[in-house]
């Protein structure tokens, strides 16, 4: 809920291609201000911000927070896709905002749970009744993987960032071994990321053409309409062995972090293959973990397919700030 006497806030989802920017009160984004900037047509973020505020007639905004697809460290953001950084002097320079902060994205989809709407967000495997301050686990499955843990705290929400899309491709199987000796040789080492992203689905249906003696090719999008129409494919293939992959790897960070307040899917990919996950393995690859495969039934996974997460969690970050009544470096 947001009232009009909250404040206003500029929230921003900053991507490899482009940037999303909107208004917000409370945790509300306003409906009808949101924009979207291609990022090649902008000489820098800070441009962008500026040319969005005086699209919306030069209001003044007494917060700012964006979003950024790569690393944060010491209040400065910088893109892994794109020569971009800001932190958060140049971001109040860019906004007029008295209190400023810089998340990494999967940081901003940590910061939305518990604010979205649950028609956005379905259950693949059902949640328990959670402590509430019971640790979450968002994992992003899209252009790239990575995840975020989420605690809430006595003193306010803590989502620390992490990098855990190049850790290594677990191996389970000679088929397993080979899938990740072809992304190794190409690529140097076998790392989760290559096989769980947008790039990966293409490996892994390439690997499946190596391995069935067919050369033909194709791009991500051609696979996954190839997936949603069904039948005998080896695109359909292509998308068991990535779903088997994801909930494997997915089992072994919930085992490593123990969200017992759920694990959430998040990214352009988590949604488009949401409609398969149980019908391609999901599931039983999370909970196959010998001993502790009855243990697994503790963890609830849902998929989040709101577009305004990313921005949600930039305004629900926020209010925690102007609540201390300050703002973190």
């Amino acid at each position: 809920m947001s009232t009009s006497t909250d404040p206003l806030m500029l929230v921003a989802d900053i991507g490899g291609t482009n940037t999303r920017v909107a208004l917000a009160r409370g945790r509300a984004v306003l409906d009808g201000t949101g924009r979207r900037y291609s990022n090649a047509e902008q000489p820098s973020l800070e441009a962008a911000l500026r040319q969005f505020l005086s699209e919306q007639g030069g209001v003044r905004v007494h917060a700012a927070c964006v979003a950024v697809a790569g690393p944060v460290k010491d209040g400065r953001g910088t893109l892994t896709n794109l020569d971009w950084a800001i932190d958060k002097d140049t971001l109040a320079a860019a906004t007029g905002a008295e209190v400023t902060a810089i998340l990494n994205d999967l940081q901003a989809q940590g910061h939305a749970l518990g604010f979205l709407d649950p028609v956005k967000t379905p259950t693949i495997i059902p949640f328990a009744d959670p402590n509430p301050h019971a640790a979450k686990l968002v994992i992003n499955v899209g252009t790239g993987f990575n995840i975020a843990q989420v605690f809430d705290t006595e003193g306010g929400r803590l989502v620390p960032p992490a990098e855990a899309g190049h850790v290594t491709l677990p191996v389970r199987s000679e088929a397993d071994l080979r899938l990740a000796r072809f992304v190794g040789a190409a690529h140097g080492f076998a790392s989760v990321e290559e096989v769980l992203s947008g790039r990966g689905i293409v490996q892994v249906h390439d690997w499946l053409g190596q391995e069935e003696a067919d050369p033909s090719v194709a791009t991500s999008a051609e696979i996954m309409s190839a997936i949603a129409q069904g039948g005998d494919s080896r695109a359909v293939r292509a998308g068991q062995v990535f779903v088997r992959t994801l909930g494997a790897v997915s089992g072994d960070l919930a085992l490593t972090t123990l969200p017992f307040g759920g694990v959430w899917l998040v990214g352009g990919l988590a949604r488009a293959f949401a409609p398969h996950l149980k019908t391609f393995g999901f599931v039983e690859a999370f909970r196959d973990k010998g001993r502790f495969s009855g243990f697994m039934e503790s963890f609830g996974v849902g998929v989040v397919e709101d577009d305004n997460a990313a921005l949600t969690g930039c305004a629900s970050h926020l209010v925690g700030l102007l609540r201390m009544g300050h703002s973190p470096a």
